[in-house]
């Protein structure tokens, strides 16, 4: 349903894009730019940022789901305060990001995606898994204790299917020889996804941050219900911070900005200012001393 709107939109308005993408924004306030993989792999990723004079106390960094593609970030982008920077990224095999071919290791990918994770002396990130890239997030912030200050799973996929993905699988793998590559290379990773949760759960259960979910309770992609359980049953060190969306589908980045900002920046620990508290001196008293009967007193 939401790729037929999107269709709809583009040939109502002359568009060749539902949503504003980056080539929307001045090269100032919405940049790609590349990167090398980490991993000693050799690929050259794509991805978009949002250019600051100054570092930012924290960067948000956002692995996307299947099909992988930064350029439906591009209105969150633009929307982001100066206070904060976003990086989003085609992750290997989509869009601008190298290789070509498909890379269904989920491990594979947290390495080759560990550089998004270099930040600014003073900066603090926060790492974003969005629905397929919950699971490599999660392994990449385990990969990486000492770069990741909190971890959030955006309409997380857990290898659990709703209707309508399981429709777009099902059928994808019947046209998987004839549909594009970004496509096919989605309906492989979702198919194959069961078979590496173990690489989840075992990144979660020595993850020291904490942890955020936030899920749509309409998402027919990715059931709220498989978060929910996650959120309850995962070996975490702390609770899971749980936060459902009224109304939302799988595609929360796609809706208005300004809601999804504000369930990010509450995943951002408020800094409280620092207050120089002296300790109590102990009270001392003058003795009382008599003389002449009498009682003179300091």
């Amino acid at each position: 349903m939401s790729v037929g709107w999107a269709c709809i939109t583009c040939a109502a308005t002359g568009r060749t894009e539902h949503a504003p993408t980056s080539d929307d924004y001045p090269d100032s306030v919405v940049r790609r730019f590349r990167f090398e993989a980490g991993g000693g792999f050799g690929w050259k990723i794509s991805a978009l940022t949002t250019p600051r004079e100054r570092p930012a106390p924290w960067k948000i960094v956002v692995v996307t789901g299947a099909p992988s593609w930064a350029e439906y970030w591009a209105p969150v982008l633009a929307a982001l305060p100066q206070d904060r920077e976003m990086v989003v990224v085609d992750r290997p095999g989509y869009a601008g990001s190298e290789p070509v071919e498909y890379v269904g290791d989920i491990q594979v990918q947290a390495r080759a995606l560990a550089p998004l994770l270099q930040a600014k002396p003073g900066q603090r990130v926060l790492l974003v898994g969005q629905s397929y890239g919950a699971a490599i997030a999660s392994i990449m912030a385990e990969q990486n204790p000492r770069r990741v200050s909190g971890l959030v799973l955006l309409s997380g996929y857990f290898g659990e299917s709703g209707p309508t993905a399981r429709w777009l699988v099902q059928w994808g793998s019947k046209v998987l020889k004839f549909i594009p590559r970004d496509l096919r290379h989605a309906v492989l990773e979702v198919s194959g996804q069961p078979g590496q949760l173990g690489h989840l759960h075992a990144a979660l259960e020595r993850l020291r941050i904490p942890v955020h979910v936030i899920h749509g309770d309409k998402d027919d992609f990715a059931p709220i219900e498989i978060a929910e359980r996650l959120a309850v049953q995962a070996p975490t060190r702390r609770p899971v911070r749980f936060e459902r969306v009224p109304g939302g589908n799988h595609f929360i980045s796609d809706g208005p900005v300004e809601p999804l900002l504000a369930s990010l920046e509450a995943c951002i620990p408020v800094r409280t200012p620092f207050k120089l508290r002296l300790p109590k001196l102990p009270h001392f008293a003058w003795p009382k001393l008599r003389i002449g009967g009498r009682t003179a007193q300091a």
